[in-house]
């Protein structure tokens, strides 16, 4: 019985109800892709209700969903604790305000703000109504490599995750080795469903000449722990005298930003630093590049079963993407092609950048990539497999 059907047979349309701790306008990924799910869940005929932080009132949004917001009582910008005391705010707020709403046929928690699952099966528990987490991170894989400890909190964090997934009627990863890690431990269903990207909504950069030697090297994205962006501030300041017209670009903003900073000080690096921009204004650093950087970290096990959100966006460029990554991410790149996967160590990205920029043509990968990308990871696609998902938890309920 597909959701009109039951919707016609009730007398109403289907609803979900999302805890989450970033929605639009945000430009998060979790706030993208859930713009886009919410949109096909609207298109579709579902009742939606957000829970959200950002204010006391409760407001239409673009799509017609109704934003239940929680006030942000506490700043999220002040590391990771004060983070994480946001997110424990927001969690405790939203359960009244979810309450609040119509009572719905699904309720879905996204992390990885930890506290929200404990909203979401509250929420789930007193609705009586079936639960779907979304794990966007390998959590708890990720605690011990995040400098969570392994002590009395680091216990209770790891047994209040791992007791959410095993509650919940559907957990969903955004990977299939994380699903796979999560349905060895005997997790009752596990569903993978990856990120994605509207591909009409990303212009194709348009062609850059350059001479042998020269080569513009940009990140652009978030500037945290997992990404190790040390490896290329370091590689940056080899290059920088032996291969002067290599130029490295970092744009955005986040916990490491200042460290950042000071190792291309202290190694007089020459990396160019540029504050977050808003998404009118990424193409033309796009069109600056030669070469995409994607990064995570090498030391974390747990990223062998993490892609970052910004693979599919750096890869319908039409821009030659450098991949500092390992498992299912280096696998994405190469399925995808365009990419070159680098080792390691900065010995490797420094030998991967020099010959870059000794052949121009390496980086002429025209749209093969973009075209990869709208047959494997459209947005729309993604958006349409969750909507089937909750439909039919809604129907069997």
């Amino acid at each position: 019985m597909t959701a009109d059907r039951g919707a016609r047979r009730t007398g109403r349309a289907p609803r979900v109800l999302l805890v989450t701790h970033s929605y639009r306008p945000d430009r998060t990924p979790p706030a993208r892709r859930w713009a886009a799910v919410v949109a096909a869940l609207r298109a579709d005929g579902w009742e939606v209700d957000v829970v959200t932080p950002g204010g006391v009132r409760t407001v239409l949004g673009e799509d017609g969903e109704r934003l239940r917001r929680t006030p942000a009582l506490l700043p999220g910008e002040g590391g990771r604790n004060g983070r994480f005391a946001a997110a424990a705010v927001h969690a405790v707020l939203a359960v009244p305000r979810g309450l609040a709403a119509p009572r719905p046929d699904v309720v879905v928690a996204t992390l990885p703000a930890l506290p929200t699952i404990v909203a979401g099966r509250a929420l789930a528990l007193l609705l009586r109504r079936p639960l779907v987490v979304e794990m966007r991170d390998a959590w708890p894989d990720l605690a011990p490599e995040a400098g969570v400890h392994p002590g009395l909190l680091g216990r209770a964090m790891e047994a209040v995750v791992t007791g959410g997934q095993r509650a919940a009627d559907v957990v969903v990863t955004v990977t299939e080795g994380f699903a796979e890690t999560l349905r060895g431990r005997g997790m009752r269903r596990v569903v993978a469903i990856g990120n994605g990207v509207d591909v009409d909504r990303v212009p194709v950069a348009p062609p850059r000449r350059r001479e042998p030697g020269e080569l513009h090297v940009l990140y652009l994205g978030n500037l945290g722990e997992s990404q190790g962006l040390e490896r290329l501030v370091a590689a940056a300041a080899r290059l920088r005298r032996t291969h002067p017209g290599v130029r490295v670009r970092i744009v955005g903003g986040g916990t490491r930003r200042t460290a950042l900073q000071a190792l291309d000080a202290r190694l007089d690096a020459g990396v160019e630093f540029l504050d977050a921009v808003p998404g009118t204004r990424v193409p033309e650093h796009y069109a600056w590049a030669d070469t995409l950087v994607v990064c995570l970290r090498p030391d974390w096990a747990s990223f062998r079963h993490t892609v970052p959100s910004k693979t599919y966006e750096v890869l319908a460029v039409g821009r030659h993407v450098t991949g500092l990554v390992t498992g299912e991410a280096a696998r994405t790149l190469e399925a995808a092609g365009g990419a070159d996967v680098v080792g390691p160590r900065t010995e490797d990205l420094v030998a991967h950048l020099a010959a870059l920029a000794a052949d121009p043509a390496r980086t002429d990968v025209g749209t093969g990539a973009r075209a990869w990308v709208a047959a494997h990871a459209d947005l729309r696609a993604v958006s349409a497999r969750y909507e089937r998902l909750l439909r039919a938890l809604a129907d069997a309920r």
